[in-house]
């Protein structure tokens, strides 16, 4: 399967001639990672990680492509898309197993990370897509699987670094990449890098970062 990285937390899948695309949110280049795509997969409803206007648009052009999100984004996508929406916009929640264009699916978690007290708690979906896992906004464990890809949110307004390499350390899978990580100028993505790809080498993962639109064997 290859890996391609696009800003963000937005990735897509290549395998078998399918293309499934994770997150495409407003600071990716959406239409270019949907590109021939067969199915999407949203980890929450914020707009870093779908911008609805956008995708409602590449779904409307394309009505073969399915979605898959929680409750809150599949009712948005699918009040854009109207008549047009049919039965391919799906709702999901952790502890799910799917087959999406042809990807084994494995969905784990349910809530974001707490941002503050004062922001209520939405729904987030982590999900498993053979083996590369892309938890969205959260550091849910994909307890009883193997990770061989982990997809790390290097930086967020609800993380801190000792999260972050805590998660890697958990998780254990031997490669990782970097997502989430529009916010950060090259100093700090630097300096939030280095810890990663040093304490996580002592958990037998070997983290390496990712430039917007490279392609990896994962």
């Amino acid at each position: 399967m290859l890996m391609t990285k696009f800003s963000h937390s937005c990735v897509r899948l290549e395998q078998d001639g399918s293309v499934l695309v994770i997150d495409p949110g407003t600071f990716s280049e959406i239409e270019e990672a949907l590109a021939g795509a067969s199915a999407v997969l949203v980890t929450h409803e914020h707009p870093d990680h779908i911008d609805v206007d956008r995708v409602v648009a590449v779904l409307s052009a394309d009505p073969s492509v399915e979605l898959w999100a929680p409750q809150g984004v599949a009712t948005a996508v699918t009040e854009g898309l109207g008549d047009a929406a049919g039965n391919r916009i799906h709702s999901v929640a952790g502890g799910e197993e799917f087959s999406a264009a042809g990807f084994g699916v494995r969905t784990f978690g349910g809530q974001h990370a707490l941002i503050h007290p004062l922001i209520p708690v939405i729904a987030n979906v982590g999900f498993l897509v053979g083996a590369v896992y892309h938890p969205g906004d959260a550091f849910i464990v994909p307890d009883g699987v193997d990770v061989g890809t982990l997809l790390v949110p290097v930086h967020a307004p609800w993380s801190k670094l000792a999260e972050v390499v805590d998660f890697v350390a958990s998780v254990r899978a031997p490669r990782a990449f970097q997502i989430h990580d529009a916010l950060l100028n090259e100093t700090g993505l630097g300096m939030v890098e280095g810890h990663v790809t040093r304490l996580g080498s002592r958990y037998g993962t070997s983290f390496r970062h990712l430039a917007v639109r490279e392609t990896v064997e994962v």
